[in-house]
């Protein structure tokens, strides 16, 4: 385990303290509290705010940190809060589907952005010249995805189906769940007793949730084929629920639904018209509120215009793509599933279709490529494009963001980097790139090639509040070709 310490060092305590106290001074990405010992050990506390005064129980020590669980506050943060779910906290089976619902909510934005501003600077050196207002929605009932573990306690006689519990592989005992839909949080207990009630209760392990616009997929896991009773139990929870059923016999290739027929999953992005049909287990944002709005600003920010070539890297279902191609002159969706390049074509043409007369889609092509293995021939193979809107998962755009640094070091004599390929004399590098993250230290990464190496300036940056009450940070930021 690396150093947890190594780029987030809090100051010292200004004052004396009576003995066992700590004063907590920051929040690392776990939502831990940042402290000092008096030695100037660093402790993160689970629990603990900043501004507050604790005392805390260690669990774990290392040689220069501890990892500690709150006992007592003798001075509390102003911006503590009572949690909304009965089943946050750190007592005994307490669920760790959440971190933060103790501290205000607009305290958790901000916190969010400093890591993002932190990572950007200790991780990578840059700073962003524009600090973007954060992008914010619902706190609670926002969570449209969801894989919920169910399993069958016999010695309890009942049926348990949610999150896990806090640092534990069992599964809370929620009986309901505030960030789930308010129409989901009402099932919880009835999934709980159909699931008991059936004859597979033992070989049933997940529920994978999918909410549309307006339909509720339940995608059910099941080890061995579901017996005719079964199938009727599901189509009367269905019946009774308005729930749409999804059967997984094995690998995510095998999904399919209960009965054929029934509206379509979707979800649509109504400031461009777009319309997004999906699979159940198909990549889709946790939080549509929040995503027409990232949709949205990514697309002011990019500024495609009518005579301008779009790529649209990792774009996955065409989230971005579509709506971009209601702007520019010509877009290209790269993602590496080819079941998503498939599903990415079949929304284009379904939303080119609909669209009426003088409103089409811009010509849009989509290819089927390992975006971690990109080099500077094939970057270049791609054509060159006015700019580009990068989306990537968790691991980041490194080879991406590499390929292009390489381009730039090779044009300005640098010794150690590659030659350049055939035909680089006709292409040149995006003016804009707009970066989606949901990592800000794989985002720090590759800012720092972009800017660096590539010859980028990080024009602004900001946090995007995805996942309310959770530490997951989601931002985005700019980056501009320097002059």
């Amino acid at each position: 385990m690396s150093d947890p310490t190594a780029t987030h060092l809090p100051p010292e305590p200004q004052h004396h303290l009576p003995p066992g106290w700590l004063e907590v001074t920051s929040m690392d990405m776990d939502a831990q509290g940042v402290a000092r010992k008096s030695d100037g050990k660093v402790v993160f506390i689970d629990g603990a705010l900043p501004t507050e005064l604790v005392s805390a129980n260690t669990h774990r020590k290392k040689n220069n940190w501890e990892q500690a669980s709150l006992t007592e506050i003798h001075r509390e943060s102003s911006q503590r809060v009572r949690p909304g779910c009965p089943h946050f906290g750190l007592h005994a089976g307490a669920c760790g589907g959440c971190k933060m619902q103790h501290l205000d909510a607009q305290a958790q934005v901000a916190m969010k952005q400093r890591v993002l501003e932190d990572n950007l600077w200790h991780l990578a050196k840059v700073r962003a010249e524009t600090i973007l207002r954060p992008i914010e929605g619902p706190a609670w009932g926002y969570r449209y995805r969801a894989r919920l573990s169910v399993r069958y306690v016999p010695k309890k006689g009942t049926v348990l189906v949610g999150f896990h519990e806090r640092k534990s592989r069992y599964i809370a005992d929620m009986q309901t769940c505030k960030i789930l839909p308010p129409h989901v949080d009402a099932m919880l207990m009835p999934l709980r007793a159909l699931i008991a009630g059936m004859q597979a209760r033992d070989t049933c392990p997940q529920i994978e949730l999918a909410c549309g616009d307006a339909v509720t997929a339940l995608v059910l896991r099941h080890l061995e084929p579901l017996s005719d009773a079964d199938k009727a139990r599901l189509r009367a929870f269905a019946a009774e629920h308005g729930v749409q059923w999804w059967l997984q016999p094995k690998g995510p290739d095998t999904v399919h639904l209960l009965d054929e027929g029934g509206e379509q999953l979707a979800y649509g992005l109504p400031d461009f018209g777009i319309t997004m049909p999906f699979k159940p287990t198909d990549f889709t944002q946790v939080n549509p509120h929040i995503n027409r709005v990232l949709v949205t600003r990514a697309l002011r920010l990019l500024d495609a215009r009518e005579d301008e070539r779009v790529i649209d890297w990792f774009c996955g279902l065409g989230n971005f793509t579509l709506p971009i191609a209601t702007r520019a002159r010509e877009v290209l969706g790269i993602e590496g599933s080819e079941a998503l390049v498939a599903r990415s074509r079949e929304n284009y043409q379904r939303n080119q279709a609909q669209r009426q007369a003088g409103q089409a889609l811009a010509a849009t092509n989509f290819v089927a490529r390992n975006l971690f293995e990109m080099t500077p021939e094939v970057l270049i193979a791609d054509g060159a494009a006015d700019k580009w809107l990068v989306d990537p998962p968790r691991e980041g755009a490194f080879a991406l963001s590499k390929a292009l640094a390489d381009i730039h070091q090779a044009r300005l004599g640098a010794a150690e980097a590659p030659p350049l390929p055939a035909g680089h004399e006709r292409w040149q590098p995006p003016r804009r790139i707009v970066y989606v993250s949901c990592n800000p230290a794989t985002l720090a990464r590759d800012a720092g090639l972009l800017v660096h190496q590539a010859g980028y300036r990080c024009a602004a940056a900001g946090v995007v509040n995805m996942f309310p009450h959770t530490a997951h940070v989601e931002s985005m930021a700019v980056f501009d070709k320097a002059a």
